[in-house]
């Protein structure tokens, strides 16, 4: 089969479209004929070896996958040959098969398109986690979301409202605002142009933010960290804009708020039954239209270096995603 594969640490450039054995299903394990792999922020720092995870080389990319399965290993009992499926695989969703444990495999409806179904693994899971599990976030509370527009900014958006919160979009451009409002923001900010913490001051009549789903990094992280409310909950989801920030532990002592952070992968692992729990809320909630997934592009799998670029670059609004 083809795939994409990382030999060694490197920049996305040096990824290699290339044949490579076809998986077969171990004990507990299907495999999965890919019919479409999302492309998520995380891979490109997976493949530069910048990520938490840094796993044995070479190994192939990509982590949320939808597909058919073709191959059922022993024990597997709950799925079949030629059921629809979507699926958690870490590694390896970059090529045309991918086995994986069974565990990790939801079956899914046939009203959602295999570019959707792919995407909606990872960023949607990841809001829905951080603003669910983490954040116990209740009807009527305020919610900013940084980094708005993209994959699991838009996302976050969605499912905020979903929950009953008041949905501040954070972004960078007003196109950007734009598609945020569209998918459901209250209230936008482009802090291009105000200043990010005078402006929440303003649009929370000075009491602060409840919720801060926080993906951007840098002085963005700051200007939140600076505009929580009492019991607040600050997420800690990643760091887009490429800075890592230095945190001043007094502002949680003094505001009286916690720093949370997200890291969905764990999340899966180490609470298995709250993830398909959770991945069965949000298909239910794709099939009602509570939300819904924007797939900016959808490119063929030999392309996978242009789609990270794109991604790394922050030029998607919604996901990307790649098609063997």
């Amino acid at each position: 089969m083809k795939a994409i594969v990382c030999n060694e640490f490197a920049p996305v450039e040096q990824l290699v479209y290339q044949e490579v054995p076809d998986p077969s299903a171990g004990k507990g394990q299907v495999v999965v004929d890919i019919k479409a792999c999302g492309v998520n922020f995380p891979d490109g720092l997976l493949v530069q070896g910048l990520y938490q995870m840094k796993p044995e080389r070479p190994f192939i990319p990509g982590s949320e996958v939808a597909g058919v399965i073709c191959e059922v290993g022993e024990g597997v009992k709950h799925l079949k040959v030629g059921r629809r499926v979507i699926a958690l695989c870490m590694l390896g969703g970059y090529a045309e098969k991918v086995a994986l444990p069974a565990s990790h495999v939801i079956p899914i409806p046939d009203a959602i398109p295999d570019d959707e179904a792919a995407a909606l693994v990872t960023a949607h899971a990841t809001a829905h986690h951080a603003l669910k599990q983490r954040a116990n976030i209740q009807p009527g509370e305020t919610l900013v979301v940084t980094g708005a527009a993209g994959g699991t900014g838009l996302a976050a958006v969605q499912i905020g409202k979903a929950l009953g919160a008041k949905v501040i979009a954070v972004c960078s451009t007003q196109e950007k605002l734009d598609m945020a409002k569209q998918n459901g923001a209250d209230i936008l900010i482009n802090y291009t142009e105000r200043d990010l913490k005078t402006a929440l001051k303003e649009v929370t009549d000075g009491k602060g933010v409840d919720v801060v789903y926080e993906c951007v990094g840098g002085d963005t992280f700051h200007a939140c960290s600076r505009s929580m409310g009492w019991n607040g909950r600050l997420l800690v989801v990643g760091f887009a804009g490429g800075t890592i920030p230095e945190f001043p532990v007094n502002l949680a002592l003094v505001k009286g708020y916690s720093v949370m952070g997200v890291f969905w992968g764990s999340f899966t692992q180490h609470q298995p039954q709250d993830f398909a729990d959770n991945m069965q809320e949000l298909i239910g909630w794709y099939l009602a239209g509570k939300v819904k997934v924007i797939v900016d592009e959808t490119l063929p799998l030999k392309d996978a270096k242009l789609a990270l670029n794109k991604v790394m670059g922050r030029q998607v609004k919604g996901k990307m995603a790649l098609r063997p």
